[in-house]
């Protein structure tokens, strides 16, 4: 296994971690009262910026509906939120990644190369059909959790479709979507959209100083420059990332003019093979984009153009990792299509 893939493999399952979720009180409080509801719509679109706590979130509520199975119980009455004990079975087979009635869809690596997946399978999103179809071995719910629907690619969303529109009851499908603008209105029709904003610092900073298990002294300017995300927090701690998501952030801004040479200089500082350098730049662009794609109401033509740009520059710059590409170009073209979706 490569260094690349079990620093991926290790930001994936951190949230499957998680016991505190920071800053989304309100969205916490509307899943747990659709659930006390005893009518809570089968399918969720949990939607955001990347790094928030969206997958947070999601088993956060997973671990909820398997620890209390029966949405009327006394016990559930009382909940104020949904949290549940570390020491709980439910939560301790989470932890290990060992209860039978919860199914994660995610990117995996690649036994071959030993590299991550650059979608997630259409195979593993086709195990959703029996998962769902077969009798939950505790008798209670069966959870699927998609992290991220953004790495399906078609095959994977119209298998997705197939369990959306024959959901069986007692059965949640989680998604957790760093772009809702850009979700098929398939998708997206047949699922209840929870969106989450941005953290403010103070949360990131906690956050943050909880997932790395100390307060690192460049913690606080990485929350203060993370835009609201715990997971840019922790990518700018690695080395030079918080001065290179600096300089890609003044690039961005000044779209869609470009700078030629400062271009250059961006593809000297990611060059070469180590994952951190490209990881600050990927995720400074799809925060630009997110931004564009979540911007309020706009012409559908131009949604459509800035999610086109997003599956074409995050799939160059998945390949650019995987195939370890020359990282110069794959900056001069992911700018140039920045700067055409930035003259809309």
């Amino acid at each position: 296994m490569s260094t690349n893939a079990e620093a991926e493999e290790e930001a994936i399952l951190r949230p499957r971690l998680a016991c505190e979720l920071y800053g989304h009180a309100e969205a916490e409080q509307t899943l747990l009262e659709a659930y006390r509801s005893g009518r809570i719509p089968h399918a969720w679109l949990i939607g955001g910026e990347k790094g928030i706590g969206k997958a947070t979130l999601a088993y956060r509520l997973a671990r909820f509906v398997l620890a209390n199975p029966d949405p009327a119980s006394a016990a559930l009455r009382k909940a104020t939120s949904l949290a549940v004990p570390d020491d709980h079975p439910a939560a301790r087979r989470i932890a290990g990644q060992a209860h039978s009635d919860l199914l994660v869809l995610r990117r995996v690596i690649n036994e071959k190369t030993g590299k991550m997946f650059t979608v997630t399978q259409v195979g593993d999103i086709r195990r959703t059909v029996p998962f769902f179809g077969s009798t939950a071995g505790e008798g209670g719910w069966r959870v699927a959790i998609v992290d991220p629907l953004d790495d399906l690619n078609n095959e994977g969303e119209n298998a997705l479709l197939k369990v959306l529109e024959e959901p069986p009851p007692r059965a949640l499908l989680l998604l957790v979507c760093h772009a809702p603008g850009r979700v098929l209105p398939t998708i997206r029709s047949r699922c209840r959209t929870l969106i989450l904003r941005p953290l403010a610092a103070d949360d990131v900073f906690r956050a943050a100083a909880g997932a790395a298990g100390e307060t690192a002294g460049d913690l606080r300017a990485a929350s203060q420059a993370a835009g609201g995300s715990v997971g840019r927090a922790l990518t700018l701690l690695e080395g030079d990332a918080l001065e290179l998501r600096q300089q890609v952030t003044g690039l961005l801004d000044r779209l869609p003019a470009l700078d030629p040479r400062a271009l250059h200089e961006l593809g000297d500082e990611i060059a070469g093979t180590q994952a951190e350098p490209l990881a600050a730049f990927s995720d400074a662009v799809n925060a630009w984009l997110s931004g564009r794609l979540d911007s309020g109401p706009q012409e559908p033509s131009r949604l459509a153009r800035v999610a086109e740009v997003w599956d074409s520059v995050n799939r160059a710059m998945r390949d650019a990792e995987a195939y370890n590409l020359d990282r110069k170009p794959l900056v001069f073209s992911v700018f140039g299509q920045l700067a055409e979706a930035a003259r809309g």
